[in-house]
């Protein structure tokens, strides 16, 4: 009786603590002005669930995505699995560097994916032997560890770990945009990771497109499509095919294809 008892309180207490994360998450989104104007956890899993749904490029595994406010801020951490052991658990923090990223580097009349970044960040090698222009952007800003691995038992839930806290990072293949609002002003940045860095970036586009965040149309990029100014430039599909990765490319993935049919930003 008494062990029942023991065990009782334990269960009790643990969905108080639960139920109070969740609440103070709520309260939280309400009292910061960036990420109360952009999407919650339940908007993000489910854009995310139906992007994934929707892709046929890449692996067709499950993902994980999050989104950042302007000042680097996480605001929503989901994955699409049914569970967060489905999709591969060290793209929960990738997600999020591709977020910061996305969002560190965008303007209100510039656009940059993180795919855009891939080739100016790379050193030297027989092809590129002064190396890119932004070598070492990858290393500039170290993911906060501290702020990013707690709570595993918190991975992907509206209370995650990461949410409410700079965590951080840069990362420079697929996956990441910027998240523009109707008056066209950049408001944060999403990133998606689970699956081929091409197939991240299509992924990552959907869950833009379906959240309404993709009002770019008269905004600058470097793709060469004002339809879709920051998509991503292989060398082999829309680069200048001249098989180096250079100016804002990156290379081709597995099972490549569908970005120059993305839906058109608005």
């Amino acid at each position: 009786m008494k062990s029942s008892m023991i065990k009782a309180v334990i269960a009790g207490v643990f969905l108080t603590s639960v139920s109070a994360s969740a609440f103070a998450t709520d309260d939280w989104r309400k009292n910061k002005s960036g990420c109360g104007a952009l999407p919650n956890h339940s908007q993000l899993k489910n854009a995310l669930v139906k992007a994934v749904a929707d892709e046929k490029s890449g692996l067709d595994l499950q993902m994980w995505a999050t989104i950042v406010d302007r000042d680097g801020v996480v605001c929503a951490v989901a994955f699409s699995g049914a569970d967060r052991g489905a999709q591969w658990p060290g793209s929960r923090v990738i997600s999020a560097q591709k977020a910061n990223t996305a969002n560190a580097f965008s303007l209100d009349g510039l656009a940059l994916s993180t795919a855009n970044l891939y080739s100016a960040a790379q050193g030297t090698s027989a092809a590129t032997p002064l190396g890119g222009s932004l070598y070492g952007l990858q290393f500039s800003n170290p993911v906060d560890t501290d702020k990013a691995y707690r709570d595993p038992n918190s991975y992907g839930t509206s209370w995650d770990a990461m949410v409410g806290k700079r965590v951080g990072g840069v990362n420079v293949f697929g996956g990441g945009l910027g998240l523009y609002n109707k008056s066209k002003k950049v408001v944060g940045g999403v990133g998606v990771s689970g699956d081929t860095s091409c197939a991240d970036h299509n992924i990552g586009w959907r869950v833009r497109n379906y959240l309404g965040l993709d009002n770019l149309a008269g905004v600058n990029g470097v793709s060469g499509d004002t339809s879709r100014p920051d998509n991503i430039i292989l060398d082999g599909l829309n680069g200048n095919k001249n098989d180096i990765t250079d100016g804002f490319e990156q290379p081709s993935c597995l099972n490549t294809a569908g970005s120059d049919t993305l839906p058109a930003v608005k």
